[in-house]
């Protein structure tokens, strides 16, 4: 796998996955390497993990390399993230070593907050499409691996709207690169423009306009490959997935919802950046629109007031809070209140999704499904989904597991028999 950022996300997940091949530690968090989903009914009924149903790359199958706007290496990057401990850095300190940052595709007019000078000396959008393309087959080649994955876990790009002019098409999204179009074509949409050219499926862990487009639809049908995103679905948005189908089953009415964060990791330095954040608050604000839906019960639901906040507060480094009030109403119209405080660690929950994501996109490509992978969308914060067709994406975190469930069941031979509404 190749990973776009070496930062504390990226680390952890390495560093994790290193330690759990020694075992030294354990894989906690990852649904590839714990849960058991049943396959068959009556007296054939059995529960098994994903790697019992389908055949999942091992942990001992994993390589990895990264690009990063900083020339640290992964073991450097590791301690200076300050998200694990070093006694549990050091027994993998020599495999972390070896992991050097390759050169990255990178615009500061997209992260200005980042002052990195690892980076690419690309006159345009098109070159660095190449340079791209020409890393992944350098790392294939050397590392002798036989499929590669591309992983998004960099920062938050500004926010890019999509423009059909240019995001509509695979030709003239290719003719914006070509014309070194910084306006409309992001360097993300360069990694997975070249991610897909090479036969690699792409994941956007960040909520960036990149795969998101009619454009690199048509690239993932062209080239077979599956594509998925968007943002990693860690803290706060994980428990309003899970919290907001109480209000809705339960026919509770919503008044409001006011969602706050603090974090001091290099997340959430990019995010003090306006320009950053109006792409992440999009994200997050989509998650709940989907789940209470004004036109499916507007006695409930109309009008709600949903804020999302971000703050960037240094001495939390990598230790996010997430405070969530919601103003509810019951019998006869009658308020109450729900607090929630979820004080996470952003890298500890994103590391596994890595995992996960990572292995079930090389199971997809194994087993030919290419395009959007909605079933991904359990790991998500923002669900991929044609929107050219009206097509509301599925938010609600039990509905995403059975649709997650019935594709690994499909993938490995059995029916999938669960209804997703």
């Amino acid at each position: 796998m190749m990973c776009v950022g070496l930062g504390a996300v990226t680390t952890t997940f390495i560093t994790g996955v290193l330690m759990a091949r020694k075992g030294l530690a354990k894989p906690v968090g990852s649904m590839t390497q714990y849960d058991k989903i049943r396959v068959g009914r009556g007296a054939e009924k059995k529960y098994l993990k994903y790697s019992e149903i389908v055949p999942l790359a091992a942990l001992d199958d994993l390589k990895f390399a990264a690009w990063d706007v900083y020339p640290a290496n992964a073991y450097e990057s590791a301690l200076n993230a300050e998200v694990l401990k070093e006694k549990d850095i050091e027994p993998v300190r020599d495999e972390l070593v070896a992991i050097k940052p390759l050169k990255a595709a990178f615009d500061k007019n997209y992260a200005k907050r980042l002052d990195g000078d690892n980076v690419k000396d690309c006159k345009t959008r098109w070159e660095m499409v190449e340079a791209l393309r020409e890393d992944i087959r350098n790392f294939k080649k050397e590392s002798g691996v036989d499929r590669i994955v591309v992983i998004w876990a960099a920062s938050t790009e500004v926010y890019v709207p999509v423009d059909m002019e240019v995001h509509g098409t695979l030709a003239a999204l290719e003719a914006a690169m070509k014309a070194d179009d910084r306006e409309h074509v992001a360097p993300s949409m360069c990694y997975a423009y070249a991610a897909l050219a090479e036969g690699a499926p792409f994941i956007m862990g960040a909520p960036n306009t990149t795969v998101d487009i009619p454009a690199m639809w048509e690239m993932a049908e062209k080239t077979k490959m599956p594509i998925a995103g968007k943002d990693f679905k860690t803290g706060q948005t994980l428990v309003k997935s899970g919290f907001a189908p109480i209000i809705g089953t339960r026919c509770l009415g919503l008044n409001g919802w006011f969602s706050t964060n603090i974090l001091g990791n290099r997340d959430g330095l990019v995010l003090d950046e306006p320009a950053n954040f109006r792409t992440k608050e999009v994200s997050k604000l989509s998650t709940l629109e989907s789940i209470l839906v004004p036109e499916n019960q507007p006695d409930l639901y109309t009008d709600y007031y949903h804020k999302v906040r971000i703050n960037y507060y240094p001495p939390r480094n990598d230790n996010k809070e997430g405070w969530d009030n919601i103003d509810i109403f019951g019998w006869m119209g009658y308020p109450m209140q729900i607090k929630i405080n979820f004080l996470c660690r952003d890298s500890i929950l994103a590391a596994p999704l890595l995992l996960d994501l990572v292995l079930l996109s090389d199971l997809a490509a194994r087993k030919g499904r290419y395009g959007i992978q909605r079933f991904l969308s359990f790991f998500l914060k923002s669900p991929m989904h044609d929107y050219t067709k009206d097509e509301v994406p599925v938010n609600h975190l039990f509905q995403q597991y059975v649709m997650l469930k019935n594709a690994i069941r499909e993938m490995g031979g059995y029916e999938a028999d669960e209804e997703i509404d």
